[in-house]
């Protein structure tokens, strides 16, 4: 993992096309502000993760259901 510090208003780029920007330091939350290109998803992680997981679920469910419709 890369570590970088950063003050307000300071930024970062990763790959030429998405730039994180510190807007706001206040006491232990850091408002952050991420420029990427609209095909680029950017989730906060808790998002993400429960996203997988329902995907997740979908396909076991749908895998249950062929099984289902088959006669298993």
């Amino acid at each position: 993992m890369l570590v970088l510090s950063r003050k307000s208003g300071e930024s970062l780029v990763v790959d030429d096309n998405i730039r994180v920007t510190i807007l706001e330091i206040c006491g232990d939350r850091v408002r952050v502000g991420i420029e990427a290109p609209r095909e680029v998803p950017v989730h906060r992680h808790e998002v993400h993760r429960a996203m997988l997981e329902r995907s997740v679920w979908r396909k076991k469910l749908a895998a249950k259901n062929s099984l289902t419709a088959k006669g298993f």
